[in-house]
């Protein structure tokens, strides 16, 4: 059923034609994380900078895209603005499985279009059109033209930039159908150096499932697995919002740019709080029954007194804890209202959220001026940073500018990289201590997902070196065969490697099947060696000094461990990346 080759698109935006290729290395690639590495090596340039026309920009999909339920996601592979090395993101909506109906593997942007311009391509057509008017316009403004421009929705995908990736923010993202972000690490950034405003994946065509009874009797069990047991429940009910309160409750939630880990006023912002007062109703990516993406609603007044129009906002864990906790902000609408700012500028929630953590603690502490920061920033004042998250991704003014290359970046300028949020980019919100600091910090994509550093945490006391840095290689061996599927990694539980060698087979991938540790292990080594070759040292990593002066449910981070952590991880890698 799947080709024993991928089939690539590649664009050239400066010459406006495009060209379908074979792409050898299914064997050894697999698809998703695997692909994007080689395709980068083919066609990216490790000696010249992130903006340079001839960067590309990636999108690929995994062998069981389209055949089994959550392997939803699409992988963004490209030159990071943030570090100008490769970078990785994944991002969920209906793209992967357009690309599967357009019959495509990947698709490879490159060059620069003379002029803003949006990119539509599927089974049968390239097209290009001259969007010059919506330079400028927010995510939610140009979304709504864009739906009217290319209709239909169902096998359409609508990937976007808002004015952040225009400026070249490095926080800027790529927004995908609305609920759905190619989030860390300034993918937005990239599409703007190239003038495109967006791409629009048509899934015009079709593809055969395999009639067989062992294949549909292999999905519905799949199914079966996904949406009638409790394994997968807690996504659907409370989402990952539950989180909030565990982790409060271990004291593991980051609050007020970290200075504390604890609050008794998360019954204010929880997940169940969310879902009694915000939510509306519950979605999810294309070929997902799951429904894991939450939607809350935000309310405001317009024209005449007493007139309100309502706007849909997505949360989930991640983005309440940026916009929430960590700005001291505790009321759940205000919590949306600031998330729907940051949404219309496309940036990313959870690098803009901790950015502005930094940003208040450096005003309280007359590090940054108000003239900097142009209103004064004050932990819990929500309508603060409301304002300043408009400044923040439009770049009003130099301050916003350098803050939106990263927080260190303007740390190194202004001063305050003590209290610089960022482990490896801004963090993610799990303070459980040095395993996941170590892990965030040197991981490959500088995500709290990379391993299960957080997760193993919160399970082992002892201060073991060894098995804790085993534990985070192997860990990220098993997911990157996932993240080449490419899975949902909320799935993992669902996919074991003997379900994931038995969907395999059941779509032709034999070979894949048999060998899945060592593919794993090949995109792995792959991996590292494409992000070393643009720049990456582990070793000279380092993690801000906010880190080790905060108190876990162990009790207080050990510095000396948290040190020796990173330096054998980051020897670990350095040998991964060898040839």
């Amino acid at each position: 059923m799947i080709r024993d080759h991928f089939r690539v698109m590649i664009v050239n935006l400066s010459t406006g034609r495009g060209n379908p290729i074979r792409f050898d290395g299914r064997e050894t690639l697999a698809g998703g994380s695997g692909l994007a590495a080689a395709l980068f090596n083919t066609y990216g340039h490790a000696d010249k900078p992130w903006n340079d026309p001839e960067q590309p920009l990636i999108f690929t999909i995994g062998p069981l895209t389209g055949f089994f339920p959550l392997m939803s996601k699409t992988v963004c592979g490209f030159k990071s603005p943030y570090h100008d090395q490769y970078a990785e993101s994944h991002a969920g909506g209906r793209s992967a499985l357009c690309l599967r109906f357009a019959g495509l593997d990947g698709l490879v942007i490159t060059g620069k279009a003379g002029q803003p311009c949006c990119l539509s391509v599927g089974s049968k057509h390239l097209e290009f059109k001259d969007v010059h008017f919506m330079w400028g316009m927010d995510v939610q403004r140009s979304g709504k033209l864009l739906r009217s421009m290319f209709p239909g929705s169902g096998h359409r995908s609508i990937l976007r930039i808002g004015p952040a990736g225009e400026i070249g923010s490095a926080m800027a993202c790529i927004n995908v159908d609305t609920y759905r972000h190619f989030g860390r690490l300034g993918s937005g950034a990239v599409m703007g150096a190239k003038n495109l405003k967006s791409i629009v994946i048509q899934g015009d065509g079709s593809f055969e499932l395999d009639e067989e009874k062992e294949y549909s009797k292999l999905f519905n069990n799949v199914y079966k697995q996904i949406t009638a047991t409790r394994m997968m429940s807690k996504y659907h009910d409370l989402g990952t919002a539950a989180n909030l309160k565990v982790l409060n409750d271990i004291n593991a939630l980051p609050w007020r740019n970290l200075q504390q880990t604890s609050d008794p006023a998360i019954d204010a912002i929880t997940g169940q709080k969310f879902a009694d007062d915000t939510l509306l109703r519950n979605t999810a990516c294309a070929g997902c029954p799951v429904g894991c993406v939450h939607i809350g609603f935000v309310r405001e007044k317009f024209m005449e007194e007493n007139q309100y129009l309502y706007r849909q906002v997505s949360y989930d864990y991640e983005p309440i804890f940026a916009t929430g906790s960590m700005l001291g902000v505790t009321d759940n609408f205000a919590v949306l209202g600031i998330m729907d700012v940051v949404e219309k500028t496309g940036l990313d929630v959870m690098s803009a959220g901790v950015a502005l953590a930094w940003a208040t603690e450096a005003f309280q502490k007359g590090i940054v001026s108000e003239k900097g920061v142009i209103v004064p920033l004050k932990f819990g004042d929500a309508q603060g940073y409301k304002e300043a998250m408009h400044h923040l991704g439009t770049g009003t003014n130099d301050f916003y500018r350098l803050l939106g290359q990263g927080t260190l970046k303007a740390a190194k300028h202004y001063g305050g990289e003590d209290f610089a949020c960022v482990l490896g980019q801004e963090m993610a919100g799990y303070a459980t201590g040095e395993v996941f600091f170590t892990a965030q910090s040197l991981g490959f994509r500088h995500s709290h997902l990379d391993t299960g550093g957080y997760s193993y945490d919160q399970k082992y006391k002892e201060k073991n070196l060894d098995d804790a840095v085993n534990f985070l290689i192997h860990d990220e061996q098993t997911r990157v065969f996932l993240t080449s599927m490419v899975s949902c990694l909320f799935a993992r539980g669902v996919y074991t490697d003997e379900l994931l060698a038995d969907c395999l087979n059941s779509v032709g991938c034999k070979t894949l099947a048999e060998k899945m540790d060592d593919v794993s292990r090949h995109i792995q080594k792959l991996r590292w060696q494409t992000r070393v070759a643009t720049g990456f040292d582990p070793t000279k990593v380092r993690i801000p000094k906010r880190f080790t002066q905060v108190s876990t449910w162990k009790g207080p981070v050990d510095e000396d461990f948290l040190n020796a952590l990173k330096n054998v991880y980051a020897k670990r890698i350095i040998e991964l990346a060898k040839d």
